[in-house]
């Protein structure tokens, strides 16, 4: 469907959404609350668009930082909102005035919530445990803690941490040592008498392949969205016979904006980099790296058109790309072009790009540019 004056844009498949929301839910049971991962503009997909499809649907969100937080609210979402980024220490204030719940890691943070303790604080302490990034270290974990609990108005809430390999092994000995020093930090916590209400490690891989680290809430993210965190983690999944599946949210489409001929011999693009060898029909579209279409796609990518691959030539540019046309039929200027997606019957999906780019769908989806309207 073509969306009147946007040259490239999203489209987000409401029904796949909520499916992917109810296999996760049956995954995980009715006692285990479910924290909905939108940070990185809903992993490329848009955060006010998915939040708002799915704000019934799940028990908390999680975003990255503050500004993500306010879209949130604007967008009128009342459900627990969890900070799992960096906040700087003066926006603090505006953190708990609104509710939002901050996560805790470090000294400085947890001094300022304590001043700000009026307000009520909720916060989540984030403990390492061998992933070696964000996170309190274990022999300072009590002391904080102690900080924060100096003022009753001040609630640990919650605790948490993050798996380090769970999607690119099928050992999970490294995971499951990870859950058990975590549950030594939580219990150290505890037999201090600091109560911890909510306690979660799962991630979306985990969520599939390690229930033991469910404990009372999961954070799915790319999962969400109908990617898997690995081809591993659905090849594990296929294996242990899970009845579950996920299907993929985000299309990405453009439309032809000029087509021309180009003889034998000529060369096309920035750089030359594609030799005409025989006559040729291009179509030339108005999307590139800006947009978030990688420019190591260049001369390797390929699109969808009236149902058949047309081969990128030439480079990706800052706005455009040139596509091979000659073999589509009754090709015409404002035809549609499926960059991520389906049509008729045939498919690119982001693993794809990913695997030609050299990364990971995480990044492929979470780089299209936020300013393409997502419908």
């Amino acid at each position: 469907m073509l969306h009147g004056k946007w040259l490239s844009w999203i489209e987000i498949d409401k029904k796949a959404l909520l499916k992917n929301i109810s296999s996760f839910r049956q995954l995980i049971g009715s006692e285990v609350r479910f924290l909905a991962v939108v940070k990185g503009n809903a992993y490329g997909h848009g955060i006010g668009e998915v939040a708002k499809v799915i704000k019934d649907k799940v028990d908390w969100f999680g975003v990255n930082n503050l500004e993500e937080a306010k879209i949130l609210r604007q967008k009128g979402i009342k459900k627990p909102i969890l900070i799992l980024g960096y906040t700087p220490t003066p926006d603090l204030l505006e953190v708990v005035k609104n509710g939002f719940r901050q996560v805790v890691y470090n000294r400085q943070t947890a001094i300022q919530l304590v001043k700000l303790s009026s307000y009520k604080p909720k916060i989540h302490l984030k403990i390492e445990i061998g992933t070696n990034r964000q996170g309190v270290e274990n022999d300072e974990l009590l002391a904080i803690a102690k900080i924060l609990m100096k003022n009753p108005k001040v609630e640990i809430e919650g605790a948490y941490t993050h798996f380090a390999n769970v999607e690119e092994s099928e050992d999970f000995s490294f995971p499951k040592r990870q859950i058990e020093r975590f549950r030594k930090q939580v219990g150290i916590l505890e037999k201090a008498g600091i109560k911890i209400p909510i306690k979660h490690t799962a991630c979306t891989a985990a969520t599939i392949l390690l229930p033991e680290g469910y404990f009372n809430m999961v954070r799915v993210g790319i999962g969400l969205y109908g990617l898997w965190p690995s081809e591993l983690v659905k090849k594990l999944a296929q294996k242990r016979k899970l009845k579950f599946n996920l299907k993929p949210v985000l299309s990405w489409k453009t439309r032809i904006a000029q087509i021309k001929k180009v003889k034998k011999g000529e060369t096309i693009g920035y750089g030359r980099t594609f030799k005409v060898k025989g006559d040729l029909k291009i179509a030339i579209l108005p999307v590139g790296y800006y947009d978030g279409y990688d420019r190591h796609l260049s001369n390797v990518g390929r699109v969808l058109i009236r149902s058949k691959f047309a081969p990128l030539v030439g480079r990706v540019m800052m706005n455009m790309i040139i596509v091979d046309v000659t073999q589509v039929s009754n090709v015409r200027v404002e035809d549609e072009v499926i960059l991520i997606g389906k049509q008729g019957g045939k498919e690119i999906t982001a693993e794809e790009m990913a695997e030609k780019i050299g990364t990971i769908n995480y990044e492929v989806v979470t780089r299209i540019n936020p300013l393409p309207p997502r419908f």
